[in-house]
């Protein structure tokens, strides 16, 4: 059975019961011990690979539950010197303790003491490093994309299915009480049919350069391993700017794909119990950052899902951040978000308003929620703050729900093997539709990405 079989609605019915840490029913993915035996109430050693600053944030989520989740830090990996020490001594600033400092992955692995490995490395390093840490019997938190080829993807998803462990890949928001509280209401049937899912997420900064990085000035080879970080990347001369700042480069991320629509595909996949996307076309360039960057600054992409009968728009310009929003758009109904990603205010419009002139998209949202007609989905119930901001990506969710999975031995974490390979699926797609100038497809049964309808 394919991956895309499994997932058209079967394995999400089972495993996504619509509360946060409550899944089940997926054999494949259950473990019954970990290579160190432990008790419900036992420790739980984590160690972290690759710390750069998404690291700093790890370890920050962990402090932070520590105490309440009962979690230990034992180590700190990273093959630049300097990274690792300040790694280091960060955890001996929050948890009071020294920790194990490696320079290999190899290295933590081999530590009997440890339970669990949260990864934030290089986009490209995601995979291969997945697979390392669950073959040597470690529970893994994994940032997102899970990977950024479809090759690799299949690496990691067949490491894990192989394996006992218990696997979180760091889309947090399908963790957020509010993003499953939409989905709640898109579950209903309020909206009636969706037909299109749009996000708008924006900003105005050269993301992701900087040309006074601190690290890049600071890193000296000789500091370093730099075949390593390639990790079976085609040889090239060190690179600081490439080390630090892969995501702008086309050998080592998709950057707007790999970075921020994977969790915007994360999230359609999450919120309509749909998989990888059956079509996707894509354009956009490099327009207002001409820099060193290889990696588009201006992006859209247009995905069609054949089962749910949807149109999946995802549009990003980092040379003007107005009008950040989501609009999920049914028959029905209407679930719209003011912000970016992780938006803490929803609102659902009833569709037919019958407002003069039809419905003005702010003047019509301002009469709809004066008349009472408009539903506001608020952030305040969950004791977040209300508005169009983004919440935090540190919020504690999505790492407690990994942390009652690995207690439990039997729950499938919310953001699992299955919807990592789904979103590294659609945004690989997207990348290779921009880069090849092509509509290109995914062969359900062959698990390719193809630049031909494929006939089922």
């Amino acid at each position: 059975m394919t991956d895309s079989e499994l997932s058209r609605r079967r394995f999400i019915g089972k495993a996504a019961a619509g509360t946060v840490g409550v899944a089940s029913g997926v054999s494949a993915m259950r473990a019954v011990s970990y290579n160190r035996i432990l008790g419900a109430n036992d420790r739980i050693n984590i160690g972290f690979l690759g710390c750069g600053d998404r690291s700093s944030s790890h370890q920050t989520i962990v402090k932070a539950a520590g105490q309440s989740k009962n979690l230990g830090v034992v180590a700190v990996c990273d093959i630049w010197k300097l990274n690792k020490e300040k790694a280091a001594a960060n955890c001996k600033k929050l948890f009071g303790t020294e920790v194990k400092q490696f320079k290999y992955s190899e290295e933590l692995l081999n530590m009997p003491e440890l339970d669990a490995v949260m990864i934030a490395t290089g986009d490209f390093q995601h995979s291969k490093l997945l697979a390392e840490v669950v073959k040597a019997g470690k529970d893994c938190y994994c940032e997102k994309p899970m990977a950024t080829d479809v090759d690799d993807a299949k690496l990691a998803r067949n490491a894990v299915l192989a394996s006992k462990q218990i696997v979180q890949l760091g889309s947090q928001w399908v963790s957020d009480p509010i993003q499953l509280k939409v989905r709640d209401i898109i579950r209903s049937g309020k909206l009636g049919q969706i037909t299109k899912i749009e996000q708008v997420w924006n900003d105005n900064k050269p993301r992701w350069h900087d040309p006074n990085d601190p690290d890049v000035a600071a890193i000296r080879e000789e500091d370093t391993d730099w075949n390593r970080w390639l990790l079976g990347k085609p040889y090239v001369p060190f690179d600081p700017w490439k080390y630090f700042e892969f995501r702008i480069f086309r050998e080592y991320s998709g950057g707007i794909t790999s970075q921020w629509m994977s969790h915007g595909s994360g999230l359609v996949h999450f919120y309509t119990d749909t998989a990888i996307p059956d079509s996707m076309v894509a354009n956009g360039g490099i327009f207002g950052w001409p820099d060193i960057r290889q990696n588009p600054d201006t992006f859209q992409a247009l995905a069609t899902y054949d089962d749910a009968k949807l149109l999946y728009s995802y549009s990003s310009s980092y040379a003007n951040e107005f009008g950040d929003y989501t609009c999920i758009r049914g028959k029905n109904g209407t679930l719209f978000a003011h912000g970016g990603e992780g938006s803490s205010r929803w609102f659902f419009i009833p569709e037919h308003q019958d407002l003069p002139g039809g419905f003005d998209f702010y003047g019509g949202m301002k009469e709809t929620l004066k008349a009472g007609k408009a539903e506001i989905v608020t952030a305040k119930e969950y004791g977040m703050k209300d508005g169009p901001v983004n919440v935090s990506d540190n919020m504690p969710y999505h790492l407690d729900n990994w942390i009652d999975c690995m207690r439990n031995r039997n729950m499938v974490p919310n953001g699992n093997i299955h919807t990592g390979f789904w979103h590294s699926i659609a945004s690989i797609m997207a990348t290779r539709a921009y880069r090849e100038g092509k509509k290109l497809y995914w062969d359900r049964n062959k698990e390719e990405i193809v630049d031909h309808p494929v006939i089922r």
